[in-house]
């Protein structure tokens, strides 16, 4: 493909363009919209970066793709001789594994409390969101319950939607002082929380547990626990979907940490390290705080993850 065709498709995507250099070319960037042409595409070495935001990638076709139209998107995947990611994820992660949806019933006993008036058994319940500075929103939203008996009893319970709006899991958090906070059911946790939810295009939080993602705005998923391998379905997703992703586990998960940023870092994914200072978790933020933090994080590389590891030894 020559420069001429990569620059007319660029320009139909970005706009007219300002030449420094042979090969590297300046745009109005659409993510931060400065009104300066401070995104710089190097076309030879395929590299891009925005001196005002610090957006940057090692694929011009992560510009194309987000903000260009389908033909741009087609013309320059077929020019560059290229495949779709979702066209080859099987080459990617293996044979495609066929999903058995399992049926999911809520435990014995739940009672939602999106009822306008939740019966005298919900005051626990509604005391324990209050305290956790979750609002009538979040149990709208999460469909959030309880159960005042069975297995389940004196637990909130949040349930999870696959992308058909089918149960396919939940979380029991105890809100009575038993001595085992979570219980949930026992099965395999390779599926994606509320996927129903979730849009893959736009920006994704990543925490660790149901509620630290209440606090974490618009899709946010908890791993439940904290750990991310490079065939879970999540994963698999966010490298379809080329999704960027702001990272935020618990203050003492240096390790996984680690490893789930490198595997970003495999699949060239835009990975932001949200830092939750001195709290514990996500989950004893307010949604303002994080979201400042969010707002702070910056978007790593090797060197700059590498620097940030050494400072903090």
């Amino acid at each position: 493909m020559s420069n001429t065709e990569k620059i007319k498709i660029l320009s139909d995507v970005l706009g007219s363009s300002y030449c420094e250099g042979q090969a590297q070319l300046l745009y109005h960037c659409p993510k931060c919209n400065h009104h300066k042409k401070k995104l710089s595409i190097n076309i030879e070495k395929n590299v891009f970066k925005c001196w005002i935001c610090d957006w940057s990638g090692r694929n011009i076709y992560r510009v194309i793709k987000r903000y260009g139209d389908y033909n741009s998107k087609r013309d320059w995947l077929r020019l560059n001789q290229q495949v779709e990611i979702n066209d080859f994820a099987e080459k990617l992660f293996g044979e495609k594994v066929i999903e058995i949806k399992r049926k999911f019933d809520l435990p014995k006993g739940f009672v939602s409390l999106i009822n306008k008036e939740p019966p005298a058994s919900s005051v626990k319940a509604i005391n324990y969101l209050e305290s956790r500075h979750i609002d009538e929103d979040d149990i709208r939203k999460w469909k959030i319950g309880y159960c005042s008996e069975g297995e389940y009893s004196g637990r909130i319970v949040v349930p999870s939607f696959d992308m058909d709006g089918n149960i396919n899991y939940f979380v029991g958090r105890s809100y009575d002082n038993n001595w085992i906070k979570y219980l949930n059911p026992p099965y395999a946790k390779n599926f994606i929380f509320n996927e129903l939810y979730l849009d893959f295009a736009k920006e994704l939080t990543i925490v660790e547990g149901v509620f630290d993602a209440l606090k974490a705005g618009d899709n946010a998923v908890p791993l439940l626990g904290s750990t991310l391998t490079e065939h879970s379905k999540l994963f698999t997703k966010i490298v379809q979907n080329d999704t960027t992703v702001y990272l935020s586990l618990d203050a003492d998960a240096h390790k996984k940490i680690d490893k789930i940023v490198k595997l970003f870092f495999k699949y060239d994914i835009e990975v932001y390290l949200v830092d939750i200072g001195t709290y514990k978790d996500v989950g004893e933020m307010t949604k303002e705080h994080f979201s400042s933090k969010k707002q702070e994080s910056i978007l790593l590389n090797n060197d700059n993850y590498l620097l940030s590891k050494i400072m903090g030894l």
